[in-house]
């Protein structure tokens, strides 16, 4: 995570007045704490970074500033997601059909390239185990297996766009 993308977390928190936050990313550990002051109410955030453990004192973030356009999604910002449309995966026609998800926050790609072929597309049928995307992730790059067999009915996240955790990716029809 690099120090903009950190700014950028630590405005949404204060948008949303969050009182902690905490993200884990395989040995990178991010926590955020917001204490108020008794007088004028002004907040202090104070950051927590692991691996070598450093706190830092953050001053407060100005209400001058704008949101970001594309604000960082991670799996504790849950509450902030309830804004957001419900999914196609919400729908009854989708009720019959299993989800492919997302098992990680990242970049979501169709193919391993620009000029190769997608992985998966509407029609194809998928078995348990076989790659069906991959998600970028602080510069590396996974690639997602479908947990469930099945005829693809529906992608649901364009291109290259972001995803986050237990996002559903693919609907699958397990009966095709």
């Amino acid at each position: 995570m690099n120090f903009k993308e950190i700014q950028e977390l630590l405005k949404l928190v204060n948008k949303l007045n969050l009182t902690e936050f905490k993200m884990k990313d395989g040995e990178f550990e991010l926590s955020i704490r917001t204490k108020n002051y008794e007088k004028g109410g002004k907040q202090q955030t104070t950051l927590v970074s692991s691996p070598a453990q450093q706190v830092i004192p953050v001053s407060p973030v100005q209400q001058s500033f704008a949101p970001p356009a594309n604000p960082p999604v991670a799996p504790a910002l849950k509450p902030a997601v309830a804004d957001l449309p419900p999914t196609p995966a919400a729908t009854p026609e989708a009720n019959n059909y299993l989800e492919i998800k997302s098992p990680i926050v990242g970049t979501f790609y169709r193919s391993s390239s620009p000029d190769k072929p997608a992985y998966v597309k509407v029609g194809d049928t998928v078995e348990a185990g076989q790659v069906v995307c991959i998600v970028e992730a602080m510069k590396l790059f996974n690639e997602i297996e479908s947990e469930i067999s099945g005829k693809i009915v529906k992608v649901l996240v364009e291109d290259a766009q972001p995803v986050e955790y237990d996002q559903v990716l693919f609907l699958a029809d397990p009966n095709g």
